[in-house]
């Protein structure tokens, strides 16, 4: 087995029991509220402070990495303006979002009962400040992963993970279904606690804050903000599912969140072991001009996530009610909450292999510093082909038509990705 394997592996490895203890999460959401109210005011707090940890984290440690192995400068001081640039952007962005509470979840969910709303804002509240921790520990794993330390930055997600759930069922008693917004709160903070420590006891770099914008850290925000708006597209994916669902009536928002969650699971443990092995490597060669060993990358990833996820695909699709059945079926989730959720579980199971190349191909377009092209790709597919598919097969296909957009715009990106790299690159 080749060392790439090897590494790829045991991060799989750590990364399912991780992504499990996560998807275990709406598991017991489903235990405790089936399809109701309180289900969907849970899904409905988590969007925007979840969206701020992907796309600014992601987006910010994606950059980050890139310029790691091509700065002129002293590593050293490049780290700490990373970190200081990381550490001022998440805490920017989150007082703005705590301070317009109120305008911002009245734009997004202004459809939902004033009970909703309520629990919806508090969980909003207790969820939001989470999200400076979440994005600066999305950073600390990237300086981890380029530095070799792969497992740190999986075991952090795991620590995250266990402690989320682990504390929201044992707050539930006390709190109520604020419980996940506790639990969402220690668990960020038993993460980035982990991975500071880490970071310490490697002896890498120090987190002193160093402030002044160097040509390092400009480069950072010139290829980083292509790839916010990129991810923040992507993101959208989620934000018009909660969106349109709501005008399905009571239990939808839910019974969509527990289906994308469901299928995205297998994608997002193997994607997830792929590319956090395959980016720094990739970005290193990219900086040595090394263009055979990326094409080998490249046509590597792509195998490992047709052959990991194809049977996948086929087994979510055909095995839909049996699998929604076993996964969820106990307490307040109802067999008729089943029958609800697999149509739109099984369009879903459609997407999954798209969904997961299209993040690895984009990696290689932002390792060679070419971010503003997956942004339009991804433009024209979330926000037009998604929403167009959607309301063309509202009527026809009721809440599944969400997934069906997905699934769709996610093929039709791929394609634009591939043909692009392939003509651009020789990819």
């Amino acid at each position: 087995m080749s060392k790439m394997m090897k590494i790829i592996g045991a991060v799989a490895v750590i990364n399912i029991v991780a992504r499990m203890f996560g998807f275990l999460r709406e598991v017991v959401i489903g235990k405790q509220y089936g399809l109701s109210t309180t289900a969907d005011a849970i899904a409905a707090a988590y969007t925007i402070p979840n969206f701020i940890y992907l796309v600014v984290g992601g987006g910010l440690t994606t950059a980050f990495i890139s310029v790691y192995h091509s700065t002129k400068t002293d590593k050293s001081l490049y780290v700490r303006k990373s970190f200081t640039t990381v550490l001022v952007a998440a805490v920017s962005i989150t007082a703005i979002l705590l301070i317009f509470t109120n305008p911002v979840l009245h734009l997004f969910f202004s459809k939902l009962s004033a009970e909703e709303y309520i629990l919806m804002r508090n969980l909003y509240l207790w969820m939001m400040p989470s999200t400076i921790i979440l994005v600066l520990s999305t950073w600390m794993s990237g300086v981890l992963n380029v530095n070799g330390k792969y497992n740190l930055s999986s075991i952090a997600v795991l620590l995250y993970n266990v402690a989320f759930v682990g504390i929201a069922v044992l707050l539930t008693s006390i709190l109520g279904p604020e419980s996940y917004g506790a639990g969402a709160m220690l668990g960020a903070i038993l993460m980035g606690g982990f991975l500071y420590v880490g970071l310490r006891k490697s002896k890498l770099y120090s987190l002193k804050p160093s402030f002044g914008m160097s040509d390092d850290v400009k480069r950072i925000w010139v290829i980083a903000l292509p790839i916010l708006f990129g991810g923040a597209s992507l993101q959208f994916y989620i934000l018009i599912h909660r969106i349109v669902a709501d005008q399905f009536g009571v239990g939808i928002m839910a019974a969509v969140n527990y289906a994308s969650k469901l299928t995205s699971l297998p994608q997002a443990i193997l994607m997830t072991a792929v590319t956090t092995v395959i980016y720094p490597l990739l970005s290193k060669k990219e900086g040595e001009g090394d263009m055979e060993t990326i094409r080998k990358l490249y046509k590597k990833g792509m195998l490992y996530l047709a052959v990991l996820l194809a049977p996948a695909t086929a087994v979510a699709y055909i095995f839909a009610e049996p699998l929604i059945s076993l996964v969820f079926e106990r307490g307040e989730f109802t067999s008729e909450d089943v029958l609800v959720t697999v149509p739109i579980f099984r369009a879903f199971a459609l997407s999954m292999f798209f969904l997961a190349a299209n993040t690895f191909i984009t990696r290689f377009y932002y390792a060679k510093a070419n971010s503003m092209v997956p942004v339009i790709f991804s433009v024209i597919s979330v926000l037009g082909i998604n929403v167009a598919v959607i309301y063309a097969m509202m009527d026809a296909f009721g809440a599944s038509s969400i997934a069906y957009g997905t699934a769709i715009s996610a093929a039709a990106n791929f394609v634009m990705l591939v043909i692009y790299a392939r003509v651009k690159w020789k990819l």
